[in-house]
This record gives C-alpha cells, sequence and structure tokens, in this order.
C-alpha cells in the first residue's frame, strides 16, 4: 500500500511538473511573439515618419511576406495593422506594461487596445484577466458591462465589522450592480426561478461573482432549535476564507432583509465555520435598492453584510451607445476578416 501511495505521489509530482514547463513555455512563445509584433510595429512606424509612406505599405508587406515566406502565419493586413497599433499605444511606456502585455494572448491586447483607451483601467483588466484566466469572450462580456467601476461599489459594513485588510479584501471582491444577462428570465419571475437559472449556468455565475467562488450548496440546510432554515446560496470564498451567503431578492431591498442575513451569519459561523475561517459574509441581491435607506439598515449590524443590485439586461450609456459601430460598418469590418482569412489559407 505503502509503495502505491508514494508511486501515485511521484506521478502527481511529475505531472504538475510537467504542466509548469508546459505553460513557461507557452508564455515564453508568447511573450518572443510580443516582442517581435512590438519591434515590427516600431520598424513600420518609423519608415512612415522618415519616408512619409502611406498605409499601402502594409498592404504590400503583408503580400511579399505571405509570398516569400509561406510557412509563417499571422501576417495578414489586418494584423500587420495591429502591430503598428500596438506600437504606437505603448511607444513610450512598453516597458513598464511588456511583462503584462507578453503575459496575454495576441487576440486579448488587440480587444483591450481597441476597447479601453485609459491605460490605467486598461491594466487593470490585464491583471484580472491573467488572474482569472479570462477567455477572450469573458474578456469581452467584462469590459461591456463595465467591471472595473462595479468592483466595490456596494453598500456594506466590512470596515465595521471585519479586520483590515480582510474588509478592505472583501470590498474589492464584491461588486455593484451584479450583471446577469447570460439568464432568460422575462417578467413576471419568481425568486426560486432565478435562483434555479442562475445555477443551471454556474459556471457564467462564478464568473460574474469573481476568481475565488466556491459552490458550496443551494437551499442550504440548517437547523436551530429544531427549526429549518434554507440558504437561497452557500458559497466558499478561497481567499477571503470565508463563507459567503447570498440571498436573492426581487423588488427593492427592505431593512428586514439585513437582520435576517445577520441571523444567518451567526449560525453559519456557529455550525460551519472552521477555526481558522475568517467571519461568514452576507451578500444581498436586490433588483433595486436606496443607497440611504440600505447603509440605515446595516448600522447596527454586527455580521460583516454587502448589499447590491442584480441587473438582468443592461442599458448602454448613451455616450457608449453614439460610439458603437452601425450595421454597415460591421458588415464592411466582417467581410473584411473573410478576405483575410481566405487569402491566409491560399499562402498556406
Amino acid at each position: 500500500m505503502n509503495r502505491i501511495l508514494e508511486y501515485s505521489t511521484l506521478l502527481r509530482d511529475i505531472k504538475e511538473r510537467i504542466q509548469k514547463a508546459q505553460i513557461k513555455a507557452v508564455l515564453s512563445v508568447n511573450a518572443e511573439m510580443i516582442n517581435l509584433y512590438w519591434d515590427i510595429g516600431k520598424m513600420i512606424y518609423v519608415k512612415q515618419k522618415q519616408e512619409s509612406w502611406g498605409s499601402k505599405v502594409i498592404q504590400n508587406l503583408s503580400k511579399d511576406i505571405n509570398n516569400e515566406l509561406p510557412e509563417i502565419k499571422g501576417f495578414s493586413e489586418r494584423n500587420i495593422g495591429f502591430m503598428l497599433q500596438l506600437y504606437k499605444e505603448y511607444e513610450s511606456d512598453f516597458p513598464i506594461v511588456k511583462q503584462l502585455v507578453s503575459q496575454l494572448p495576441w487576440g486579448h491586447n488587440i480587444l483591450l487596445i481597441q476597447r479601453v483607451k485609459d491605460h490605467s483601467i486598461r491594466t487593470w483588466y490585464m491583471e484580472q484577466t491573467i488572474q482569472n484566466g479570462w477567455s477572450r469572450d469573458t474578456l469581452s462580456s467584462m469590459i461591456k458591462n463595465d467591471a472595473y467601476h462595479r468592483r466595490g461599489n456596494l453598500t456594506n459594513n466590512f470596515q465595521l465589522t471585519l479586520p483590515k485588510p480582510q474588509s478592505d479584501l472583501a470590498l474589492q471582491t464584491m461588486k455593484d450592480p451584479y450583471i446577469f444577462d447570460f439568464l432568460t428570465l422575462t417578467e413576471p419571475y419568481q425568486e426560486r426561478e432565478l435562483e434555479t437559472e442562475l445555477i443551471k449556468h454556474l459556471e457564467k455565475f462564478l464568473i460574474e461573482l469573481g476568481a475565488g467562488f466556491s459552490f458550496v450548496g443551494r437551499q442550504y440546510h440548517l437547523v436551530v432549535s429544531d427549526n429549518d432554515f434554507y440558504l437561497d446560496l452557500l458559497f466558499y470564498h478561497l481567499k477571503l476564507r470565508s463563507f459567503v451567503i447570498i440571498e436573492l431578492k426581487k423588488g427593492e431591498f427592505k431593512p428586514e432583509y439585513a437582520g435576517k442575513m445577520n441571523f444567518y451569519c451567526s449560525v453559519v459561523d456557529d455550525l460551519l465555520k472552521h477555526k481558522t475561517d475568517q467571519p461568514t459574509i452576507g451578500l444581498i441581491l436586490c433588483q433595486t435598492k436606496d443607497r440611504i435607506f440600505a447603509e440605515y439598515s446595516l448600522r447596527d449590524i454586527h455580521k460583516p453584510i454587502g448589499i447590491s443590485e442584480y441587473e438582468l439586461t443592461r442599458e448602454l450609456p448613451d455616450n457608449l451607445k453614439s460610439s458603437l459601430p452601425s450595421i454597415e460598418e460591421i458588415e464592411t469590418e466582417l467581410n473584411k476578416e473573410t478576405q483575410d482569412n481566405k487569402a491566409e489559407k491560399q499562402h498556406g
């Protein structure tokens, strides 16, 4: 039995070492590619400045590179244009952001350059993408739903009920509002229907909640003095090292929700919390809330509780609507991308 256990341990250690080496190799290749693209962008930019060359040089370069190096992919006219854009975007601060940029796939970098113009906000999305392993579609969704400005925005009493730095970490972990645009619910619906749909789309729900949330149970059963209580959703947060109770409410926030959540947190602390765990945190999700009303409701509550809104769809701000491409522009871009892909296949 010991030999079997020792072999299993050896196999596990070797697999972990192989996986680490694979990840390191992928990151190394990606970093070299990003450096190459930035250098090419710089070379084109300098020549355009010195020789007053127009954009046709990109078209010529794409054609000649594909003719003379047919085995090399990624040098369509569109992609070379992105290389030039990469250099222009990070011309002065590439050494500073290089470590972040080189850890992201090329498609992620293009998306960030096109969609996030503020460099500090873009850096935040880079860090979150690396930390959470966001796919390109997930990153796009986070940008669309303005994840940067939603973080730490909920009504809460964390500073009064949790020690530092736990209170700061809890605040940065939660957001307001939560966007559940992956659901297909329409009015009228019941709270239990919302709960069912969230569990049905648990992976997307966890992405929206953020890194660290681990699902424990739905309608989690607790018994207090022979009375049955059921928590809507119970999670454990790996970074906070605490249980997180989520209660889903239809309509506007009511003060009694805070008192009930305070009770639930006390029970979980007594019945489930390990001595090494941090205090249980409650998160009340409502469709709407009056912030001042919510703040009063938490004033004399002794357990850490946050109150946030949730939205099934998000209304775009007017300034963003005006910046969206027209149908004609989208069709033109799609046709161009299709032609680029055909050209690359022909050269391949």
